[in-house]
């Protein structure tokens, strides 16, 4: 097999929510494949010190300040993306949020805070990006959604319905600009302990329980994801 099977150099690849987590992840991912970076997150002081691990590795990087929950901010953070780079090739929605409480405890607020974050953010987003992606006829979109875009849990009526509905926005959109040359996919991961969720793995039975329900016998570990992204980010996925 090519050692350039899934060469991304040349390539720019904008990754939301690198502040911390599996955005950072993917990021690495991605550098490592030869694409150069738009980090993003709330604040943009806050990603220095990866900025600077990324330009270590060769890269070109810039990072943006972006708010997922405020449509200007998110029309800014595109446009500096592209006056920065030219052209962007990749995306991965990557940020979000979540709210852990049992469904009669949910707020008004913070089933606002979820799925503007973590769906209108990613559709707007989406939006922004894929303006220049069909204008240049080629583009990569991979939202970042869940084990509970199929599988629904107590506790998690808010972050469900938005996960859940990021694997139907995924299929829309992938119908609506596929013909443009831009693919949309989703990648769910399963279980992984991230700082949203590191709360559960302090419990031995429920790891216990988990492990037992995955056929590796084990949590995901952050680079078991680096070669599905690296693939949906890549030419050789232009049929998915």
């Amino acid at each position: 097999m090519s050692d350039t099977l899934f060469d991304l150099s040349g390539q720019v690849a904008i990754v939301t929510g690198t502040s911390r987590g599996l955005g950072q992840y993917f990021a690495r991912a991605l550098a490592k494949a030869g694409a150069d970076l738009v980090l993003t997150s709330r604040r943009s002081e806050s990603l220095a010190e990866f900025e600077a691990e990324i330009r270590g590795m060769g890269r070109r990087v810039v990072s943006l300040a972006l708010d997922v929950r405020d449509h200007a901010s998110i029309q800014s953070m595109a446009k500096e993306a592209e006056a920065a780079f030219g052209q962007i090739h990749i995306l991965v929605n990557n940020a979000g949020c979540n709210v852990r409480k049992p469904a009669l405890e949910v707020t008004w607020d913070d089933w606002n805070l979820v799925l503007d974050t973590n769906l209108r953010g990613s559709f707007f987003v989406a939006q922004a990006v894929a303006r220049g992606m069909i204008s240049h006829g080629y583009g990569r979109i991979i939202n970042i959604g869940s084990v509970t875009s199929v599988f629904g849990f107590a506790g998690l009526a808010p972050y469900g319905a938005s996960r859940g509905g990021i694997r139907q926005l995924t299929m829309s959109l992938a119908d609506d600009w596929g013909r443009h040359g831009v693919t949309v996919n989703c990648l769910a991961p399963g279980w992984f302990r991230t700082e949203q969720n590191k709360v559960l793995y302090e419990d031995p039975e429920w790891v216990a329980y988990l492990t037992d329900r995955i056929p590796v016998k084990r949590p995901g570990q952050p680079h078991d994801l680096d070669g599905a992204v690296v693939f949906l980010a890549s030419e050789e996925s232009r049929y998915v």
